[in-house]
């Protein structure tokens, strides 16, 4: 299997023995998801923060293994692919969260959504992951494509265009209204029901078929920000699984903090760009040896320094925002709930 996904001359640290122990752990780990999805309720914090501290510890762990087998550069490689895919998967959840707003999915429903759109995340980064080595084998032109991916959308990022949702234009939510008939509540698990004699979809179904075309979106950016720190597509494919794993209760932890980051797409936007910029300057290094390139050591102080920044003047700007005003006639009315105004989703 490596070997179908890795450049000649790139190298990789695994063998097919390493893939699928990589591979049947994943597989184990979602098993476990799908167990503990099995009946519907609504996560509480405690079990929230046990299953993220538990997602927290392993590539941690996995660190630990790549820095005794393989040295200090291949660990440090996998860590910061995993801080970045990590940083990236919090913008993923907050664009979740208004998805599962927008089609007001229950509480005790979220986290089976959720998974369905994790392991639909996984699946996909491993098209997209191997599509990139092919490219990466093709030619450095490969560097130069991703970077300028990476830079475009750093620039989307600031100007706020991927936090807007509109679920009635998102093709495949209008191309499945068009050809099945849509059930008018929520049936507990179930994405398909039979109603006067032929097959419905429920909700959510739709909201998972939303999560998952949103996906196919993260996986554009997040695989060529991957590759802009490590060449090797096991350990690309292994930070993008390890981040994606927590990510159903990374959600449940930081639900409430999620609005409060108002500072966050600025900071992916410079990991964006730097991880844009790491690309570009490894191409043109190939071309005109004179041409410097980033450490991954100093491109992992930058990105921690860039989170620590936004997280502290989020905090900071939320703590000295302007109070809502108490009294008059527009503070008197609260604003519709937006479960409510989209219910017809």
């Amino acid at each position: 299997m490596g070997t179908l996904l890795v450049a000649p001359d790139q190298g990789t640290i695994a063998s097919p023995g390493l893939w699928a122990i990589t591979v049947a752990g994943l597989v184990l780990l979602l098993g476990i998801d799908v167990v503990l999805t099995r009946r519907p309720h609504d996560v509480h914090m405690r079990e929230a923060v046990a299953w993220s501290a538990f997602y927290l510890v392993l590539p941690v762990g996995f660190c630990a293994y790549l820095w005794g087998a393989f040295g200090t550069g291949t660990a440090v490689d996998f860590f910061t692919g995993y801080v970045v895919e990590k940083s990236l998967s919090v913008d993923n959840l907050f664009v979740f969260m208004l998805l599962l707003t927008a089609f007001a999915v229950p509480r005790e429903l979220t986290q089976r959504v959720l998974l369905y759109g994790i392991i639909g995340a996984l699946v996909l980064r491993a098209v997209f992951i191997a599509l990139g080595a092919a490219a990466l084998q093709s030619g450095t032109w490969a560097f130069l494509l991703f970077g300028a991916v990476l830079i475009a959308t750093a620039v989307k990022v600031v100007k706020g265009d991927d936090q807007e949702v509109d679920v009635s234009s998102m093709r495949s939510v209008r191309l499945l209204r068009r050809f099945v008939p849509v059930t008018g509540d929520y049936r507990g698990f179930r994405l398909v029901v039979r109603e006067q004699g032929r097959l419905a979809i429920t909700p959510l179904a739709l909201a998972t078929v939303a999560v998952f075309a949103t996906d196919i979106v993260f996986a554009v950016d997040s695989v060529p920000a991957v590759y802009g720190v490590t060449e090797d597509p096991f350990l690309v494919f292994a930070t993008n699984a390890f981040a994606l794993l927590g990510l159903r209760a990374l959600y449940f932890v930081l639900r409430g903090a999620l609005t409060k980051l108002r500072h966050l797409n600025y900071g992916l936007a410079a990991i964006l760009a730097l991880i844009g910029v790491k690309l570009v300057l490894h191409w043109a290094h190939g071309l005109w040896a004179w041409v410097p390139e980033i450490p991954t050591l100093a491109s992992l102080g930058v990105i921690v320094a860039v989170l620590l920044t936004v997280t502290l003047t989020s905090l900071y700007a939320d703590r000295h925002a302007a109070p809502a005003p108490e009294g008059g006639d527009d503070a008197g009315s609260p604003e519709p709930e937006p479960a409510d105004t989209r219910r017809d989703t």
